[in-house]
């Protein structure tokens, strides 16, 4: 693990500084707004990883379950579509502020939340990426399936996962 890292379960009150990251590491089309990051903590805040490293958060990983194989854009903004006792765990999104990357917290993140979603009993863990993340989510144990039905934020996406 990085020198000095924590990786734990986010606390609500911490809403607010994830969705300042996630509009530093996500062009303005494809971040989740403040509200959507705000009302996914409030619907499953379960599903929300931090990196603590200098006492502050520097990352985050998060996603709903479903009981779906597939991650359909609308899954971004209507948490009504995450079920909670779904076997499939999903990743929105996984973001470390620019002045912490290259240190190897993104892998502890993905690593973290793949061993939660196996302690969890799921069944796979599924995510769609751009194409220079493939390289780094095949070398987290995942599948490249191909190019992903989404048109989330004008960009070309692949969809990755993993079966346990």
């Amino acid at each position: 693990m990085a020198e000095n890292l924590q990786i734990r379960l986010a606390h609500p009150e911490e809403a607010d500084r994830m969705a300042e990251i996630e509009a530093i590491c996500f062009p303005p089309a494809e971040a989740a707004s403040h509200e959507d990051v705000v009302n996914r903590m409030g619907a499953f805040p379960e599903n929300f990883v931090v990196a603590v490293k200098d006492d502050k958060i520097v990352g985050f990983i998060n996603g709903g379950t479903t009981d779906k194989p597939v991650l359909p854009d609308e899954f971004y903004h209507n948490i009504t579509l995450h079920k909670k006792d779904g076997e499939i765990q999903t990743v929105f999104g996984l973001n470390v502020i620019p002045e912490y990357r290259h240190q190897g917290i993104a892998g502890e993140l993905v690593e973290y939340f793949k061993d939660l979603a196996k302690e969890r009993g799921k069944k796979a863990l599924i995510l769609t990426c751009k194409e220079h993340m493939i390289p780094f989510y095949e070398s987290h144990g995942m599948k490249k399936l191909g190019v992903a039905d989404s048109c989330h934020g004008g960009a070309t996406w692949y969809d990755m996962q993993i079966w346990f």
